[in-house]
């Protein structure tokens, strides 16, 4: 819809000037290791918990580009987290809005630091109120554990109130949020913990065992001897 119109407002026989697309993510590195591991976790514990959908795309500290006239000004932006539901699921040099059929993300996470808290309080967070139109937006101090959430009503952010644990519910996601061990984790709507692909890989090697150990011993109570099967 943006490009038609543009189009169409084009004088006869001047040339069509489409907008860039497959940009390359322009992200300042990340403050500190606790920042990286931080992004890195929650990357790790979506992509696990979603391993067998291919309807959405996570990323973090890449460039959402939602304004093909103020590339040269640098006018865009890159959340520290983000998701996007209802796209594909495949790897992306960053999130150009009008190369995604104009879908912005749904749910943002900032990871605040001394230097970026304001802006992520502030002018980040009138940003996707007015132009991102994202539903969820969070953020998430790993040094003092600050953590706030807006959901999207009538346009406006509205803040979310914890639960009895201090967790906050995304709409989007349909999992709650909240600290664990010092760090922003997932949790799921029957308050169980998402794990990492390695933990859940330990979970399952765990439950295996523990299957085997009771198949032996029932086994043994029929006087069968495990070992000799």
């Amino acid at each position: 819809m943006f490009l038609s119109a543009e189009l169409e407002a084009l004088p006869e026989g001047e040339d069509i000037v489409l907008p860039p697309s497959d940009l390359w993510s322009d992200e300042p590195p990340l403050e500190s290791d606790l920042h990286l591991l931080q992004i890195k976790l929650l990357l790790d514990c979506l992509n696990c918990w979603w391993r067998d959908r291919n309807d959405f795309y996570a990323s973090g500290n890449l460039t959402v580009y939602y304004n093909p006239q103020k590339i040269k000004s640098r006018d865009f932006r890159g959340p520290d987290f983000f998701v996007v539901l209802g796209t594909e699921r495949k790897p992306r040099r960053s999130w150009t809005v009008w190369d995604e059929g104009g879908k912005y993300p749904h749910l943002i996470i900032e990871i605040l630091s001394r230097s970026t808290a304001a802006v992520d309080r502030g002018l980040k967070k009138q940003l996707y109120q007015d132009i991102f139109r994202t539903p969820d937006y969070f953020w998430f101090d790993p040094e003092t554990l600050e953590f706030a959430g807006f959901h999207l009503v009538d346009g406006e952010y509205q803040p979310l109130e914890p639960d009895a644990q201090g967790w906050l519910w995304s709409q989007q996601l349909q999992l709650y949020l909240g600290t664990d061990n010092n760090q922003l984790r997932f949790f799921t709507p029957d308050q169980q913990l998402v794990l990492t692909e390695g933990e859940y890989e330990r979970q399952q090697k765990e439950l295996a065992q523990e299957r085997s150990e009771r198949l032996a011993a029932k086994l043994r109570e029929l006087g069968v001897d495990p070992n000799a099967i």
